[in-house]
């Protein structure tokens, strides 16, 4: 560790006045009456008392400068030698600037690293506990057979049935880990292409209806009857339909029975400004902020209940930002949901 070493300038100043008192004595011992003699000793002696003391004021006020920017440095867990030389040939007011920004940017990183480490850890523990669940579904199912129930028709078909209906439950959730995951390591895997985006809701509004008729839940998809529509964009055009079937089917768990779902778009000048609307359950107020983010429920026994990974909204924000753009929602409780986002419009 650097230290100050403000106690041997002490110790050589002591010694050097004491030298130059020793000579005055010495001088005066051999009776030199000259008077110039006593003034030019007088002079010397002068001299060099007040520049010793001007070098040891400068050291205590070199040291106090510099221990605080030491103490910050050594606080630290940094490669010091390195910051030291790159700091050495530099003002001591300009050092302590500059070591100020930087302990405040390495707090700042600190602080980060933290919030990314308490993410990860709140992320496996959601990943564990969805994962749980199914599992210890259907270890619960197998044993149910294997105690007697496999001799049981009835109870055998239930259970398989159960079991599958978990299997398939992990599958969605280890699929949209998947995309997810792929989503944030290669966000050029996206490849823009120019498409009626009407069609492909249309299209996409089709592959959800069965999954709608079991509420008795209608779909309508504004300008559907006029293709090819005026609101194309330029997008992935599957992932932009994963969007959408991620928002359609969102909208057919949360809506209530014989509700409606709606797309509608709009021309936002050099955006296309798409809207998926409900009429169901509605978000709270405060749950609203937070729909995009993963495995956040606002209703947990409901969306497990509906088939829900927790996951699809946050692939739909990943999806969108991917694309340069944003997604939004506002709704209120009891009365519904709508959900917007936007893409690059194309002119043909």
């Amino acid at each position: 560790m650097l230290r100050i070493k403000t106690k041997e300038a002490g110790s050589w100043l002591i010694g050097a006045v004491a030298g130059v008192c020793a000579l005055v004595v010495t001088l005066t011992t051999l009776n030199l009456k000259s008077l110039w003699w006593v003034v030019l000793i007088a002079t010397i002696g002068t001299f060099v008392g007040v520049s010793l003391f001007a070098l040891w004021i400068m050291t205590k006020y070199v040291a106090y400068k510099l221990r605080p920017i030491y103490s910050t440095v050594f606080s630290r867990d940094v490669h010091t030698s390195e910051m030291l030389d790159e700091l050495k040939d530099k003002r001591v007011e300009n050092i302590s600037q500059e070591l100020s920004s930087w302990a405040e940017d390495n707090d700042k990183e600190i602080a980060r690293l933290k919030d990314v480490e308490k993410f990860r850890k709140q992320y496996l523990g959601n990943v564990a506990h969805e994962l749980k669940t199914p599992v210890f579904n259907i270890q619960g199912y197998i044993s149910t057979l294997l105690d007697g129930g496999i001799d049981d028709e009835i109870i055998n078909r239930k259970y398989l049935e159960r079991a599958e209906k978990s299997v398939n439950r992990m599958i969605n959730i280890i699929r949209d880990l998947d995309t997810i995951s792929s989503l944030e390591n290669d966000m050029e895997m996206m490849k823009a292409e120019t498409f009626d985006i009407v069609a492909l809701a249309k299209e996409i509004a089709e592959q959800c209806e069965m999954e709608a008729a079991k509420k008795n839940i209608t779909i309508t998809v504004k300008f559907a009857q006029n293709l090819p529509s005026r609101f194309w964009v330029s997008a992935d055009k599957f992932y932009i339909g994963q969007v959408l079937e991620n928002l359609i089917m969102n909208s057919i768990r949360y809506g209530k029975e014989g509700g409606q779902t709606k797309l509608d778009f709009r021309d936002m000048l050099d955006k296309i400004l798409i809207e998926v609307e409900d009429n169901g359950i509605g978000i709270a107020k405060g749950d609203a902020p937070r729909v995009f983010e993963r495995f956040y429920r606002t209703d947990t026994g409901r969306s497990r209940e509906q088939g829900g990974t927790g996951l699809g909204l946050a692939i739909v924000k990943h999806i969108i930002e991917g694309h340069g753009e944003r997604v939004s929602v506002r709704s209120e409780l009891g009365v519904g949901s709508t959900f917007t986002f936007t893409l690059k419009k194309v002119e043909l």
